[in-house]
């Protein structure tokens, strides 16, 4: 990351205090904890960019990706962490990603559905939560099965429940801690996508702010940062991801 001057910090944090959108909806990278405080891999991020900029952190706490996707647009915050899918890159610009996360489809045991590539049928309907990157990929994806779109990706699960769908679509790790409270149901082998999980800014703050993120996100995996965080948090069904390629 380029030395902190007054220009740059004038450009990531405009007011002063780094303002950051967490998003609650992954609980992977963020998650409210029994004292009412946010915690979490996206949270140790974004103290460490407050911290290398010398200013103070605010955090933006939010329940849903589009929710955090529309405060950064809005500029109601200054960063967030998003998985990176064309359909968000209006008024946003994205850092190379930090983590790899898996999604995963879960079903019924009695379902006839064994494998990913049978989901995408007719008469199928398959939950996710409404724009979330699992939203905006199935949407380009399926072809025949019918999407159903819960409030929030934690209501994914209950949704699939309550209304008698066939599938439910997420992150592999929550999708897992949800069958393990319901009995009857099992996660198809595999994955139908890997997200890229990155983080992203304003357009309007210009190239010079998105190479200084990119900068950073490449510094704290390189330094181990990220892998640290995984661990602390007990994050599993997450990597960190490869260095960018900037050839």
């Amino acid at each position: 990351m380029p030395p902190i001057d007054a220009d740059l910090r004038s450009r990531l944090a405009p007011g002063g205090t780094l303002r950051a959108a967490i998003n609650l909806g992954n609980p992977l990278l963020a998650r409210r904890d029994g004292d009412g405080s946010v915690s979490g891999v996206s949270v140790d991020l974004a103290h460490e960019l407050a911290a290398r900029l010398a200013t103070p952190l605010s955090l933006h706490v939010v329940d849903t990706a589009a929710a955090s996707v529309q405060a950064v647009r809005d500029e109601v915050a200054d960063i967030g962490f998003f998985a990176i899918d064309p359909a968000r890159g209006a008024g946003l610009a994205f850092t190379a990603p930090y983590l790899l996360i898996e999604g995963a489809y879960l079903v019924r045991y009695d379902s006839p559905l064994t494998a990913n590539e049978e989901v995408d049928r007719a008469g199928t309907r398959v939950v996710v939560g409404r724009g979330s990157a699992y939203d905006l990929h199935l949407t380009r994806a399926l072809g025949r099965a019918e999407i159903v779109r819960a409030p929030s990706s934690q209501t994914v699960v209950q949704t699939f429940l309550e209304q008698h769908h066939d599938v439910a679509a997420g992150v592999r790790q929550q999708l897992e801690a949800d069958a393990a409270r319901h009995p009857g149901l099992r996660l198809l082998p595999g994955r139908f996508m890997v997200i890229q999980q990155a983080m992203g800014l304003p357009q309007t703050r210009g190239d010079v702010a998105r190479r200084a993120l990119a900068d950073f996100v490449e510094e704290t995996k390189a330094a181990g940062f990220v892998a640290a965080a995984l661990a602390r948090h007990g994050v599993h069904g997450a990597s960190v991801a490869p260095a960018a390629d900037h050839s």
